[in-house]
């Protein structure tokens, strides 16, 4: 459920990358309960957009990719709202793939959209942040494979553990105007769990696998961003928030007999 009652964004302005749909979404609807005004980007507008109590984010088409085109975003967004409080550098992703089968050039445009966008996105971002008095934030989207083998998205992995070494980098530098954090989700359900993880059935088995009892959802991202964005986290910069239900349960637990 979103907790987005216990923090007050009103009169703000946050953008998402890729926040028309997953965890991208379940973070808007996070920003839009709580009073923000929210707009996400992604490459082709969706035809649902995220909305909560009654609100709805603004769309703009943008392929964070391209540093000019991004660059020109958040102008715009300065130009018209006046501000620019929080980023959450959210898009990426990868498709599976082992590593010895595909292309260099498939390998160049994994880290291109998860590792070398979003850094040219905060960079931009900070240069607007630094200027405001109230300074803003900045959040890296990374995941639970930057900490463990990612077999099968192994340029995606070794991205997301450069994220989060970006943060850190970053929070130094950009302090104490402009904080800058990760939140890493570790399994999360979305549209496209089946795509990871199989039908229904596979699903429920993956959950079985974590303490938690179940998967990750959107909006348990969305509620660590409004508290890491907040000015109760505003220790926490250079940190990264790891939320994975517990963790995976070790396979040897499993596969010895000394304990079963």
């Amino acid at each position: 459920m979103t907790q987005s009652a216990h923090f007050d964004y009103s009169g703000q302005v946050v953008l998402i990358t890729g926040g028309t749909k997953g965890i991208g979404a379940g973070i808007a609807c996070a920003f839009l309960g709580a009073g923000a005004t929210v707009i996400v980007c992604g490459r082709s507008e969706p035809e649902q957009m995220p909305a909560e109590g009654g609100r709805e984010a603004v769309f703009m088409a943008v392929d964070v990719r391209d540093y000019d085109a991004s660059e020109a975003m958040l102008q715009a967004i300065v130009n018209e709202y006046g501000r620019l409080d929080v980023v959450v550098n959210n898009a990426g992703g990868a498709p599976h793939a082992l590593a010895a089968d595909v292309s260099p050039r498939f390998h160049e445009g994994i880290l291109r959209l998860n590792l070398i966008a979003p850094l040219n996105l905060a960079q931009l971002a900070n240069r607007h942040m630094q200027q405001q008095e109230q300074g803003g934030s900045i959040i890296f989207i990374g995941s639970i494979s930057a900490l463990r083998a990612s077999p099968g998205t192994a340029a995606y992995g070794a991205a997301k553990a450069g994220v989060l070494s970006l943060a850190a980098s970053l929070a130094v530098e950009w302090a104490p105007k402009v904080r800058v954090v990760a939140v890493s989700p570790g399994l999360i359900q979305t549209e496209q769990s089946h795509l990871h993880f199989g039908d229904e059935e596979g699903i429920q088995a993956v959950a079985e696998t974590i303490p938690a009892g179940r998967l990750g959802n959107p909006e348990d991202i969305g509620n660590a961003c409004l508290y890491m964005a907040s000015p109760i986290a505003s220790y926490a910069s250079g940190s990264n928030l790891l939320l994975n239900g517990g963790g995976e349960k070790p396979a040897f637990l499993q596969a010895g007999t000394a304990n079963n």
